[in-house]
């Protein structure tokens, strides 16, 4: 784990700690050829030398940055959360939603 993202992940409680953890390990079994960095502060995915998909954890849910392509092709599936162009909530009372995290990524797969 790059020292930066692990240090990201450990400055939050147990709970936020695990969910981070289990998106973070989500991504990088759904997606070969992962680079993760830190960038714009946060734990970023790069693909290609590109940025793919940056996360991170706040006191209340997780940020998810797809861009702003999925979160607009999926915004109907999106209705429930905080979304934004290019960013999406995920409640931290809540479980994450893998199903449509899954889509967000084949989206990004196919651009």
């Amino acid at each position: 784990m790059h020292p930066e993202v692990e240090a990201h992940i450990q400055s939050f409680p147990k709970e936020t700690q695990e969910k981070l953890l289990a998106l973070r390990s989500f991504l990088m079994n759904s997606v070969e050829g992962l680079e993760e960095t830190k960038n714009y502060g946060i734990p970023t995915f790069k693909r290609n030398g590109k940025n793919f998909i940056h996360y991170a954890g706040y006191a209340k849910h997780i940020g998810f940055y797809p861009g702003a392509g999925p979160t607009k092709e999926l915004s109907e599936e999106l209705n429930g959360y905080t979304f934004a162009k290019g960013s999406i909530q995920f409640p931290l009372i809540k479980e994450l939603p893998f199903d449509l995290i899954q889509k967000i990524i084949d989206l990004k797969l196919k651009a």
